[in-house]
Parts: structure tokens; sequence; C-alpha cells
């Protein structure tokens, strides 16, 4: 994508999202100050009520959003009942989503707060990522605000080999606020418009409201013509918002999540290995990747950001030990002297590393080695697998001969390469070599089967999208001359199974018509 076409945080064509791990888990200060954040959103003035020391009784976040919603739910339109309908039996999904918010959510809501944006938005993330913080889509969107690589840059989320910003939890929720502010007011305060512009690209939905203009025709979310995912995603946050309103009225409970502050802030000052952070605090490798997902490796990025989120009950013992801690503790490093023979690829696969960290630690201009020289190698404090969920180890994890997902069989055309079939389904060619025992270089011949397997991954919920149980919900909308027969043949499912799912009697469908589709498994997580 090009700059001068901006996309928004999420993919602008449906995708099939991959998680890489989250299923498998369950010094100079800048910690956020509770106090201090409740004064300054309780007296500033506000179009919606906010949550203050008045109301201090609410313990429940879902409450405190509750009381403060904002947004006009649009509960006439078919799409949004379709979501509803949709979100309302899926109890156990709700669930999880819960477990998964609780350490971000209350961060997220006061930062809304201080803005003054609807608390709506602190259910986005549901839509987007379930709120699984490793989520990773097709279009390579990143954290649980789905922040394609470009919008990531844009907005000032560094990304490298050691730190991705667009995981990060607090500075992916500044860049996602600032990014959402500006679409609500580039949309003359029309938030469904800016939600739909987060989804879609700015530029995308301003081309459909001049193309409805030229047609003398409305240019409100809900006349607009758009692609099926967008028209999906915003009636996904306004069916997830009616169920926080009133979960009761669709029998679903909500598991409370305290409204109180989880996490600390704290500026480590410099690189630190998260093995070291893990000694100091007390925290498990699981929890330290969760609460700081932005970190892709054993440590934090050499050049910083250097903040860590470490549990409020955790954070006097970890700033103590941190001021006692020597300099020399804070990471390790090794030395190689460069032989006969080397190359920075050969060294940096020796040693678990990447060509460009090896060139910028030991100032290298060029990929040249002059044999006797001693490079300065970056190492963990610990064996690389106790780092549970870094990015290495959750790469090692995707690669499991029986994946968690669905087990598809591809038979090879003619032309076929590993790189193609590996592209088509968001897989590397590692694994595809890993599931079937053959090497990269090996021959295809057509007419050869191979195993593939379907991640296990985060839902691309536009409400849309697969679940744990591997299985991916399309919203189709119907158009001129479809039938039954020609939508089920096309998404492979059979015109019995879509008749159940849409409670059709008849074959007759009408253009415009929306459709539930699941492929792959039956429905069993969102």
């Amino acid at each position: 994508m090009s700059m001068g076409i901006f996309l928004g945080a999420c993919s602008t064509t449906p995708r099939n999202d991959q998680s890489a791990g989250m299923d498998n888990t369950p010094a100079h200060s800048v910690t956020t100050d509770f106090a201090a954040a409740k004064k300054d959103h309780s007296t500033a003035p506000s179009t919606h009520t906010t949550w203050d020391a008045g109301q201090a009784e609410i313990t429940d976040v879902w409450e405190r959003i509750r009381l403060n919603l904002s947004i006009n739910r649009h509960l006439d339109q078919p799409s949004t009942q379709s979501k509803l309908k949709f979100y309302a039996g899926k109890q156990e999904f709700l669930n999880r989503v819960a477990d998964r918010a609780t350490p971000y959510i209350y961060y997220i809501v006061e930062e809304l707060e201080k803005r003054q944006m609807p608390l709506e938005l602190a259910l986005l993330p549901i839509v987007e990522s379930a709120y699984q913080p490793f989520a990773h889509s097709r279009s390579r969107a990143l954290g649980i605000w789905q922040f394609i690589p470009s919008t990531g840059k844009r907005y000032g989320l560094k990304q490298n080999w050691w730190y991705d910003g667009r995981r990060d939890i607090v500075s992916a929720t500044d860049a996602a606020l600032t990014y959402l502010q500006e679409l609500h007011e580039q949309f003359n305060g029309d938030w469904l418009l800016a939600l739909a512009a987060y989804n879609a690209g700015e530029l995308n939905i301003a081309r459909a409201m001049e193309k409805n203009h030229k047609s003398g025709k409305s240019s409100d979310f809900w006349s607009l013509k758009l692609k099926n995912e967008t028209l999906g995603y915003v009636p996904s946050l306004l069916a997830v918002a009616e169920i926080v309103s009133d979960p009761a009225k669709y029998n679903i409970t909500l598991k409370p999540i305290p409204n109180q502050q989880y996490f600390a802030v704290i500026d480590a000052g410099s690189q630190i290995d998260l093995a070291t952070v893990a000694q100091l605090s007390g925290m498990d490798m699981n929890e330290i990747y969760t609460l700081n997902p932005g970190i892709n490796k054993w440590a934090t990025d050499p050049d910083g950001p250097h903040h860590l989120l470490i549990p409020l009950d955790r954070e006097e013992t970890f700033r103590q030990k941190l001021a006692l801690l020597p300099d020399e503790e804070r990471t390790k490093w090794r030395t190689h002297v460069v032989k006969k023979g080397d190359t920075l690829g050969h060294i940096a696969g020796l040693y678990h590393t990447d060509i460009t960290i090896l060139k910028q630690i030991n100032h290298l201009n060029s990929n040249r080695l002059q044999t006797g020289n001693t490079l300065l190698i970056p190492a963990a404090a610990q064996p690389l697998h106790q780092y549970t969920l870094s990015q290495d180890a959750r790469n090692v994890g995707s690669l499991k001969r029986s994946g968690d997902g669905q087990r598809l069989t591809y038979t090879i055309k003619e032309g076929d390469t590993l790189w193609d079939i590996s592209t088509s389904y968001s897989v590397s060619v590692e694994q595809l070599c890993d599931w079937n025992g053959i090497d990269p270089d090996s021959t295809l011949r057509p007419g050869q089967n191979l195993i593939v397997w379907s991640q296990a991954g985060m839902l691309p919920v536009v409400a849309q999208v697969a679940t744990a149980a591997h299985q991916e919900h399309i919203s189709y909308t119907v158009k001129e001359g479809d039938s039954l027969w020609q939508i089920a043949r096309r998404y492979g499912v059979s015109v019995k199974q879509l008749r159940q799912w849409n409670g059709l009697t008849s074959a007759s469908l009408k253009p415009g018509q929306t459709l539930d589709i699941y492929t792959g498994t039956p429905p069993a997580d969102v």
C-alpha cells in the first residue's frame, strides 16, 4: 500500500487470521497515576457521563462501560441484528475474551476517558482481535488493535527485530486512539464512518461517500457500498456494545473484570534481559510476554523503548531490585572470533540472531568479514526455549507436525511452488516442509498431495472468523443471480448447511440479503 492511500488498522480484505501462541498461555518511572487520571477526566467537560470518585462503588469494568455507552447502536438494522444474534450465542468466547482483556481493558478505559472518547471503543479489540495480544492476520496486522505495518509507522510504532510497537499495549493504544480521534474529526463527528475507516481506510470510505453524493444518495454508513468485511465490522461493534448494555437480556453473563489499575509502566532505563526481569519481579515468562507482547526477543530493544508493564502488586519489589542491579547483569554478550569461511549469515544462524543486528552492534558497513576480527554477539541469559512467548518460541510452536488447526490436503497443480502454496495458506515454506517431510528445494509433481495445517488463530472478528475450533465465519451479501447451490459450491459447504445456519425454509434469495457461512469445522469459539 502506498502511503498516499491510507489504510486503517485492519486489512481491507477478509482475512484468515492467526495467533502465534496466545492460546498456549493462558530507574525512572512512568507509572500510570490512578489518582491523577481520575482527577483529570472527572473534572473535564464531556458529552457523556464519566466515571469518577462519586461512582467509586463501581467494581466491574463492564459496568463502568455500560454506564457510559453513547453511540447509537442502530438495532433497527438487519446487519446489527445478525451480529447480535451471532455474539449472543457465544458465551464461551466472551468468557475467553474477558480473561484476555483483564490486564488491559481498565487502562484503555482510562485513556478513553482522558480523551473524552466513547467507551464503546474499549470493545473494539474484541472485534479486531478478541483481545489476543499476539494476534496477527494475513494482511500482517498485529496486536489487539490490529495495525498493519504502514499505519503503525505512520503513528510512530517502531517495528524491528527486537520490538514491534503494534503489539505494545501502551504504545498501540495511544496510536489507535489518536487515529480514531483523527478519523472522527475527518468524518465530521460520525463515529460509524470513523470506525468503517479504521477498518477499510479513510480514502476508501471517502470515495464511497463521494460516489453516493454524486448519485444523489445518502452518504451515511448504512447507505455506502463497501466490502463485506467493513459492512460486518461496524455492526459487530454495535452488537457487542448492545450485549454489554444488557447482558441478561441476551442470556449472557460477562465475567467480572476488576475496575482497578492492573499494571504499572516502569522505564527500565536501558536494555534488560527478560529472564532478569522474571528474577527481579517474581513473574513467570508467560506473564511477562503477555503484558509486554511488543518485545519480540529475549530482551528489550537496545535502542528502546525500555518501558515494561509490571503487575501493580509486584511494582515495588521490581523497582527496588532494579535500582540495585549492576549494569553488567542486565544483559549477556558473547564474542565470536571470525574464522576463514565465516559469513554473517552463518554467524547469525549460529547464535540465533539477525545479520542486521550484527552489523549494527559491530558498526559494519558491509557483509564482508576479516579473519581474526572479534564480533560482539547479543546472547540470552537463559536457553531460548525458556522465553516461552518470544517471537521465536511462537514460531517454533506453529511448526508442530500436527498443527493446532484444521488438517487440509492440497493437490499440487502445474507450475505450483512451495512459496505460492505457503502464501496462499498464510504459512511458511518451512512449515510446509516440516509437515510433509520434504526439503525446500524438493521438486513438486502435479497431482502430489501436501498436508497443510490451518493454524489456530485469532478471529478476524468483524465477528467473522475462525475460532479455536478453526472454522471460519463469513458474512456474505447476496448478489443478483446468486443461488444457494452456487454460494454453497463457492465456499465448500452444503445447501443444507446454508439453510440451517440462516433459518431458510426455501431456496429463494433476495439481493442484499446477508447469509452467515461457516467454512471448516462447526463454530465453537466465536
